[in-house]
């Protein structure tokens, strides 16, 4: 599909294509939640925690004796029915990270693609440097009515991705680092022309062979 380039400056700069099979297939709702809940695990601590009978300090004497009380039998005051006393079954430090599929993964971040095009929230860019001070970038990004935008670019810019580091809402990622959740976390997803080609290479079929289909 054709799509019209734009500059930073709100110019038009021609023509790009799309390759149908990234920016036109039918997004999977499904497939990516399925990418943002495997994304969002990763990202967890896992370092919650809670002390147990044998964490919490206190004594280990038998309360009173076994029989002849009147009273239920006691083995330890750091039982979870005393005050102070250890917490059973609470969460421990762990890993939430679990394995998906790369295939699937690919067809997430397809499907997130998709979806931006369908929605009309993809927008192609010459490219995004040239500017390396905030104020301008803001400047730029105000003309265009941006308020909440993921750019992706091949090879980023050292010094445009240091301007939009203080402007809220703006994100700037390389082909290899885009992934769905950021994409869908944005309202509008720009792609420079070397990130349409980056794209191209990282989802293109023979990538998908060689690598599985590697999109995380």
């Amino acid at each position: 599909m054709q799509i019209e380039v734009t500059t930073l400056d709100k110019m038009a700069a021609g023509n790009a294509e799309l390759p149908d099979d990234l920016f036109a297939a039918k997004p999977r709702a499904d497939i990516m939640a399925r990418v943002v809940h495997w994304q969002l695990a990763k990202r967890r601590a896992g370092t919650h925690s809670t002390k147990g009978m044998d964490d919490v300090s206190g004594t280990t004497r038998k309360p009173y004796r076994q029989k002849g009380t009147g009273n239920a039998r006691q083995g330890s005051l750091r039982a979870p029915q005393f005050r102070k006393g250890g917490v059973v079954h609470g969460p421990i430090p762990r890993s939430h990270e679990y394995s998906l599929n790369k295939k699937v993964r690919r067809l997430g971040l397809i499907s997130a693609l998709s979806q931006k095009q369908a929605d009309g929230k993809l927008v192609v860019l010459d490219a995004a440097n040239g500017t390396t001070k905030t104020g301008d970038l803001a400047e730029k990004l105000k003309l265009l009515g941006w308020t909440s935008v993921l750019i992706v670019d091949h090879a980023v810019d050292v010094g445009f991705l240091r301007a939009s580091r203080n402007i809220a809402g703006i994100d700037v990622l390389p082909t290899i680092g885009a992934n769905v959740y950021d994409i869908l976390n944005h309202d509008l997803l720009a792609i420079t022309t070397a990130g349409v080609e980056g794209l191209k290479q990282r989802l293109g079929p023979k990538t998908a062979q060689a690598n599985g289909g590697d999109a995380a």
